[in-house]
């Protein structure tokens, strides 16, 4: 059975199990993981019959993001602790159980796990679907609702190829060559005029704020750029910078932060695949539960525990960078600080 037929068999011979589903993208869920959400609703509900919810524990924060969910009208609930009381069984998309970016308690197991990260370790949930090779986790939804020859809904096709391309860069980071054959596949039956919105979305004065502090207060040393952009008003605009910086002439890696309700929130980008930039992170965090990603591209979470204060997040800010620049050999006293503006 081909991996991408193994989840309609499951859903399939399971569908009683299963309902009612908690679908759990993580809880800041990007294009990809709504992507994902949405294509496993459409499964469940549509296809199998399962009553199902798409849930998450944290904020649609960017605008690409916010018009992504306003113009295909994906439903979407904030995650509260009674939905763990009204529903037989959980799915998790694009995270993983003992991946700080979720919100499922670790006293229940997922019926379902499907996600391109690297897995840290074996799970006990019912099916598990992990593959790091692919550029997207909505390429594997795709790959399973493709195999049910059911009519594909504009909306979700518009979904699914905004998904692809906000993971892969435009296709840049496909993993493989079924990346980019999903994505042709799903194109025809997008609705392009709603994707072109979603691309462009109009901003906030906050997120434009954000991105402009973002390039003033990037340093440099050697081909590394990083930037500290304090209070942020959602995690989501600390990957936008970290994609904008690594585009900065001669950069091989770019590393944002941002604070965020107790939690330095970091974003890493590297410009080739010279190194994992998942466990690059996770070393520079020093916690294999707090970062992870997959091929160029990483993000995690430090929390700051007891009294917040700016002399402590500015040590935790010099203390991540510092770590990165070493491990990355080079020197953290030859930081240039508002390198981009000479």
């Amino acid at each position: 059975m081909s991996k991408r037929s193994r989840l309609i068999s499951y859903m399939s011979r399971n569908r009683e199990r299963l309902s009612p589903l908690l679908i759990m993208p993580h809880d800041y869920p990007d294009p990809d993981a709504i992507a994902s959400a949405f294509a496993l609703r459409f499964l469940a509900s549509e296809v199998f019959g399962i009553r199902s919810t798409i849930a998450h524990g944290g904020v649609v924060g960017r605008p690409e993001n916010r018009a992504m969910v306003d113009a295909l009208r994906i439903r979407m609930q904030t995650l509260t602790p009674g939905h763990f009381n009204r529903f037989a069984s959980f799915a998790l998309l694009d995270t993983q159980p003992g991946f700080g970016n979720n919100s499922l308690p670790a006293r229940y197991t997922p019926s379902i796990i499907i996600d391109q990260h690297e897995a840290l370790g074996s799970h006990d949930a019912d099916f598990v679907h992990i593959d790091n090779t692919a550029g997207a986790t909505s390429v594997l939804l795709a790959q399973a609702l493709l195999a049910t020859e059911e009519p594909i809904p504009s909306k979700l096709a518009t979904a699914l190829v905004y998904g692809i391309l906000s993971d892969t860069l435009n296709l840049s980071r496909a993993g493989s060559k079924t990346d980019i054959d999903t994505y042709l596949t799903l194109l025809p039956h997008a609705d392009v005029r709603a994707l072109a919105r979603i691309q462009h979305p109009r901003r906030t004065r906050e997120s434009l704020a954000t991105l402009g502090r973002g390039i003033h207060n990037a340093s440099i040393v050697d081909k590394t750029i990083v930037s500290h952009l304090g209070s942020v008003e959602n995690p989501d605009v600390i990957s936008q910078v970290a994609d904008m910086l690594l585009s900065c002439e001669g950069m091989r890696v770019a590393f944002t932060t941002g604070r965020y309700k107790k939690r330095l929130h970091l974003s890493l980008r590297l410009a080739t695949r010279f190194r994992s930039a998942a466990k690059l992170l996770r070393h520079v965090v020093e916690d294999q539960q707090s970062a992870g990603g997959h091929g160029r591209i990483a993000g995690g979470a430090v929390p700051l525990d007891g009294r917040v204060t700016g002399v402590r997040w500015r040590h935790l800010e010099t203390t991540l960078t510092n770590r990165l620049v070493r491990s990355l050999g080079g020197d953290p006293k030859r930081f240039r600080q508002g390198a981009l503006r000479q």
